[in-house]
């Protein structure tokens, strides 16, 4: 006989197959693993945001959303942009520590102002204490996030002054990052400016910066 003879053996063929298919399933979950991302969840109807880690860790606190005259936009986000410390050139370069963006300027962060955690007081980003940012800020730094925010806010009064109130928050956070030694550096990724008087950087209504 001439030639050579090639013999299939069906168990040894079923072997490499199962093999050959949990290599491949090894490949396809492992990117899957690492794309498991923080789950944050923002009620607006009770000013709570609950946490969810891929470790398994979960959190409950309290929040403020915006207050009245302004929005926190719902819907189901990302997180963009992460910066240890962004300034609001909106709002008098008012400090945001921790700043987690999801939408434009919108942002999770923390805020000195804790004794209004729990109501709406902001102008429409998320505020949270600023230990919770901090640690938030971690965890959504190492796996991402996904951000879910629902409800309703309860209603809320807007302050006497605007004006007062803005230039007493940001005289505050100016105090505060003085006596702990931090910057004063903006982001591109900020709210755009608001200034008054300042000509001529304010022409027909449109800030030049």
């Amino acid at each position: 006989m001439s030639g050579s003879c090639f013999v299939v053996y069906p168990g040894l063929v079923m072997r490499k197959l199962v093999q050959f298919l949990v290599v491949v399933l090894a490949l396809f979950s492992a990117p899957l693993a690492a794309r498991a991302k923080v789950r944050i969840t923002v009620d607006l109807s009770s000013q709570q945001m609950d946490v969810l880690s891929d470790s398994g860790s979960s959190y409950s606190w309290p929040i403020s959303s915006a207050r009245s005259g302004y929005v926190t936009p719902r819907g189901v986000y990302s997180a963009v942009s992460l910066q240890t410390m962004h300034r609001s050139k909106k709002y008098h370069n008012s400090p945001m520590p921790h700043s987690i963006f999801f939408h434009g300027g919108y942002a999770i962060h923390g805020t000195y102002e804790t004794a209004s955690l729990g109501r709406p007081a902001s102008h429409g980003c998320v505020r949270i204490s600023p230990a919770n940012a901090a640690m938030l800020f971690s965890l959504v730094r190492a796996e991402g996030a996904t951000i879910e925010i629902v409800g309703s806010p309860p209603p809320s009064h807007p302050f006497a002054s605007e004006s007062r109130h803005r230039r007493h928050y940001a005289l505050a956070h100016h105090k505060h990052y003085a006596r702990s030694g931090h910057g004063h550096r903006a982001t591109a990724l900020s709210y755009a400016p608001e200034r008054r008087g300042d000509f001529p950087t304010r022409v027909f209504g449109y800030v030049l910066h």
